[in-house]
């Protein structure tokens, strides 16, 4: 299993580590032909303003979406999230816009408010994974076909359609594996339970 980091800006060496102890062989993404021969791809937190002006820069928002008409699997988290969504509320800037959903960016405050807390994940067999939330975004609602996955009080935090994963937190920064386990499994075209 091969699978990709986007390399531009953001916490890349913490899930680049993650899928590695997964069990995937990870590749840094930084240009478009870095993206030939992935399953997937991880689109890390960091700051999405940044990260979206990269890509078109790089000309990688079209390659990526391009490889993901081809089957290619994308996960973004938090930072990585906001670009995947269509909608992105009081905000114009460049987007995947791969996943029907509408996303507020720091929902939860500035950096001081930072938490971590327990979230149960659909899918996802064992004690709930611990979500770190940093300048979280929030996933407000979701189009047809957009699979809820978690919440956190109240608010969406993932969600899944076919093999596009989002979330608002960082589940690279604990020691829990099961999530990139997961979304491996997507990749690969499993069922991703585990």
């Amino acid at each position: 299993m091969r699978a990709g980091v986007l390399d531009i800006q953001g916490d890349v060496a913490e899930h680049a580590r993650a899928l590695g102890e997964a069990g995937a062989e990870v590749v840094r993404v930084k240009r478009p032909r870095d993206l030939e021969g992935l399953q997937g791809l991880v689109i890390p937190g960091g700051e999405s303003t940044t990260i979206g002006l990269l890509m078109e820069e790089y000309g990688l928002m079209e390659a990526v979406r391009r490889r993901v008409a081809e089957g290619m699997a994308v996960f973004g988290t938090c930072a990585g999230a906001i670009l995947l969504a269509t909608d992105i509320v009081g905000s114009d800037q460049p987007r995947l816009g791969l996943l029907d959903m509408r996303v507020r960016r720091n929902a939860y405050g500035r950096q001081r408010e930072s938490f971590e807390e327990e979230i149960a994940v659909a899918g996802i067999e064992g004690p709930p994974v611990r979500g770190v939330f940093i300048r979280a975004p929030v996933i407000e609602s979701v189009g047809p076909g957009v699979e809820v996955l978690a919440r956190h009080r109240g608010a969406i935090a993932l969600v899944r359609k076919g093999r596009i994963l989002a979330g608002t937190f960082h589940p690279e920064l604990t020691g829990d594996r099961r999530l990139h386990a997961h979304f491996l499994a997507l990749a690969a075209g499993g069922d991703a339970a585990g």
